[in-house]
């Protein structure tokens, strides 16, 4: 009898459940989408109940389609996404309010409140390896307590659970038997040391917050509990857990310090890994704790930035423009064409982030001339996307103190050749792309099966993944500065204020 892993994937718009077997394939896949709710602008919400109900439907569907038992189960991992907020009543297990997602912006102010200060604002990055800010978990948790009625007295009391949507499935599933999350969800909620690995006191009191609501934090790859709620397939193990963007780290078998991964969606996520200690970043960057093999000596970290524009930024050259009727047009549309005749498109349509960081910037197209055509238009939004992403591994090699060995990409964009290979020229390094792209999912799989024992060791997950297309540097180095520098020119022009700044 064939055995399979499940990977639960919940995401911020659906929930799926991914059948993986023993060479890493997916089998199977079942998505259920899930309502978005937006009672404010800015406040995005969702009802836990919705999360739930998508992820189990997915994961009955996914069981009953291929005939799967308790036998042919080996265990089930779980990956997320970060820093949503769900409090609940520890008796009845009923959510007290809808979860704050990860993207609401509502606890901007409350954020600079309480870390406006400098000295409490490095205090929080020290301890968190975060910039202090409403993304993530901690002002969710304050904003609930402050805001719905009786929250306080009965937290006070020991009668709330809180937890990021990891902790919530895993509570569920296990009947309210398991309250518990890992360490890179934990590491995204602004109140856990990534340096002593637990919940930090003086965070708790920065926000006010007690410490009997917080889950049990555990490594990402071991035994979380069994499966054992209504209408679930009862005694399967949950024996992994991790956050989508370390989940995908992990899934590209990304275990050395200098490797990376960049999904390229609808902006790009790049993680690092940086080895057993954390790396303080210079450039606003993120350190965070990152998923580990359960043979690891010690927690590892990684280095986290993102590109806010990618995919968008095609979809609006299609929606907006008019200048593609399909993305995936856009490979060949740039190749149709030897270079951009001089053109850059700087997509700061919502200002810069890291290594940048001006928010006051707005896109700009430069070195127009009257014998532009689409295709040069084109070719230089998707030139765009590798000059970001070369720009943000620049500011973690520094970070980091060492190279870029590899990078792995997934994610929409990555099906790109064109923008592959010239990504793979501005960063002069290997660039990987799997055979299969469902790294998040696969993360998931492999944190849980190398636990239950399903795969044997790091080396078979990385033979496993070994299949799939490789690009070369190409590009000869004369060309590769002249390209940076008309990169680095065109931000100039768009960057409101150039004083200090190395771009």
């Amino acid at each position: 009898m064939s055995r399979y892993v499940i990977a639960l994937d919940q995401g911020t718009t659906s929930s799926r459940a991914v059948l993986v077997d023993s060479r890493g394939q997916v089998v199977s896949c079942v998505q259920n989408p899930f309502p978005q709710r937006y009672p404010q602008p800015g406040w995005v919400e969702h009802d836990p109940r919705d999360i739930l109900s998508s992820q189990l439907g997915a994961l009955t569907e996914l069981i009953v389609a291929n005939g799967l038992t308790q036998r042919s189960v080996a265990c089930i991992g779980i990956t997320n996404q970060r820093e949503t907020t769900v409090v609940w009543r520890r008796d009845t297990g009923e959510p007290i309010c809808n979860a704050i997602v990860w993207q609401c912006r509502r606890t901007a102010e409350l954020v600079e409140r309480i870390c406006g200060d400098a000295d409490v604002a490095e205090q929080v990055a020290e301890r968190t390896g975060l910039v202090p800010d409403a993304y993530f978990s901690a002002s969710k948790i304050r904003w609930i307590l402050d805001n719905v009625p009786g929250a306080r007295q009965e937290a006070s009391r020991g009668n709330l659970a809180f937890g990021t949507v990891d902790s919530w499935l895993l509570w569920s599933l296990t009947s309210g038997a398991v309250h518990a999350t890992d360490t890179t969800n934990a590491s995204r909620t602004m109140l856990f040391n990534i340096h002593t690995m637990e919940w930090d006191p003086w965070l708790l009191d920065l926000f006010g917050i007690p410490e009997s609501m917080l889950p049990e934090v555990r490594p990402s790859s071991g035994l979380f509990g069994v499966t054992d709620a209504a209408g679930v397939m009862p005694g399967i193990p949950i024996c992994g857990v991790a956050g989508d963007q370390q989940a995908a780290l992990f899934g590209q078998c990304c275990f050395e310090r200098g490797q990376a991964k960049n999904t390229y969606g609808t902006g790009c996520f790049l993680l690092m890994h940086t080895g057993d200690e954390p790396r303080r970043s210079s450039h606003n960057l993120i350190t965070t704790v990152a998923a580990s093999a359960p043979d690891a000596p010690g927690p590892e970290y990684a280095l986290e930035g993102s590109v806010f524009m990618a995919g968008a930024l095609l979809q609006w050259l299609r929606d907006e423009l008019g200048l593609i009727d399909d993305v995936a047009d856009t490979s060949a549309i740039a190749r149709s064409v030897p270079d951009t005749g001089g053109v850059y498109v700087v997509p700061a349509f919502t200002g810069l982030g890291a290594p940048y960081w001006d928010a006051q910037a707005r896109g700009t197209i430069t070195g127009l001339t009257r014998g532009t055509t689409k295709a040069h238009i084109v070719r230089a939004a998707v030139e765009s996307l590798a000059y970001q992403v070369r720009d943000l591994v620049a500011a973690m090699e520094a970070d980091a103190g060492v190279g870029l060995a590899v990078l792995g990409v997934d994610g929409g964009a990555s099906a790109n050749d064109f923008l592959m290979q010239f990504q793979c020229d501005m960063l002069r390094c290997t660039l990987r792309r799997p055979a299969c792209t469902e790294s998040t999912a696969l993360g998931a799989a492999f944190l849980a099966g190398l636990s239950s024992g399903f795969w044997k060791d790091k080396d078979q997950l990385r033979a496993l993944r070994s299949a799939g297309d490789v690009y070369n540097p190409l590009l000869e180095d004369e060309r590769h500065r002249a390209l940076v520098l008309g990169w680095q020119r065109a931000l100039r022009q768009t960057m409101t204020c150039e004083k200090g700044n190395p771009w």
